[in-house]
């Protein structure tokens, strides 16, 4: 019973040093409320958050620098060094040092998630470009984590107190999305969104919309055989298992008109055409969560920001609604986990 009174634990990794990551985070933990309910763990370098809480004038945030998990403080703001030494800082440059570090903040950090030791992780923006190597390929946060916690599928997932936008396909080239797109795929993901609507979300009977892939859904094949011969077939399917689940609809007319407002989550054929409506409507709100996985993961929906690093000019307000979503998803777990 004691253990159930103990705060859960937000683990977030730091991301780029030399971005605005360390800033969105340091601000959106200033606050005690954003933290009242969990215990948030940093993973950085304690010489990391000091150099900005000097660069940024940043009193109201202190920290508890612990050694382990073991020393973990509920009632404070705790930071883990991810190494032994703080990689220089160089705000607003592109480095090779920070973007190993930020990838052994967040090995670590999912390690601790995979092991239960953390109920949830935050992932501050990292610069791929600066990870990713022959010896270590790297696409993005949602297909590591992915890969790391041993699941087939996952589905990037964009919330918002406005909009929920799922991907059939994430971080591809544009030219390879229709070959990828399958009738099984958009199953899949509509079925994976669905079930996190009501496992996530708490929605019980959620009804979701499918966009097209070409211009006007195709035009009855006019303008692209997709729609025929992939996206409305997965739809009749989905429906014959009386799931709520409709389309194909035009993208430029969905979000012209308004649409999304009618629907629990819509499911965008690929990044670009999912994204660029979310981030319309939802840039300072908006967060990155990956739906479908063992574990509980969101993000900000920004990255890097180097033009303004150590400036004092980047917005929390992604962070902080990623935090706080983090934080409604283990609440709604909660209940389920308490009848076990």
């Amino acid at each position: 019973m004691n253990q159930r009174k103990i705060k859960p634990i937000i683990g977030i990794s730091i991301g780029d040093l030399n971005g605005i990551s360390a800033e969105v985070v340091m601000k959106s933990l200033s606050d005690n409320r954003t933290y009242k309910s969990v215990t948030p763990l940093i993973y950085a370098h304690g010489k990391a958050l000091s150099f900005y809480k000097k660069q940024l004038d940043l009193e109201n945030f202190n920290f508890a620098q612990i050694r382990s998990l073991d020393e973990i403080q509920h009632k404070r703001i705790n930071v883990i060094n991810v190494t032994e030494e703080c990689p220089e800082i160089v705000p607003g440059a592109e480095t090779q040092e920070a973007g190993k570090f930020a990838f052994e903040a967040l090995k670590m950090a999912v390690n601790d998630l995979k092991e239960g030791k953390i109920q949830a992780l935050v992932t501050a923006p990292v610069n791929k470009n600066t990870i990713n190597s022959e010896e270590l390929p790297f696409v993005g946060h949602t297909e590591y984590i992915t890969n790391e916690v041993g699941s087939s599928e996952s589905l990037m997932l964009m919330v918002s107190e406005q909009l929920r936008v799922g991907l059939v396909t994430g971080h591809i080239p544009l030219r390879k999305v229709s070959e990828t797109i399958t009738k099984e795929r958009i199953i899949k993901k509509a079925n994976l969104l669905l079930n996190s609507l009501k496992k996530d979300f708490g929605i019980d009977k959620p009804k979701i919309a499918v966009l097209g892939l070409n211009p006007h859904a195709g035009e009855d094949g006019l303008l692209g055989q997709e729609e025929e011969e992939i996206i409305k077939p997965a739809i009749k399917e989905l429906k014959d298992q009386n799931k709520m689940v409709f389309g194909p609809y035009p993208a430029d007319g969905f979000f012209g008109m308004a649409h999304q407002t009618k629907f629990d989550g819509v499911l965008a054929m690929y990044h670009d055409q999912g994204l660029i409506p979310f981030k319309s409507i939802s840039f300072s709100t908006g967060v990155n969560f990956t739906a479908g996985l063992p574990v509980i993961r969101t993000s900000p929906d920004h990255g890097t920001a180097y033009n303004i690093a150590g400036k004092n000019l980047a917005e929390e307000g992604s962070m902080r609604a990623a935090i706080f979503l983090a934080i409604d998803i283990i609440n709604q777990h909660q209940p389920q986990e308490d009848e076990d």
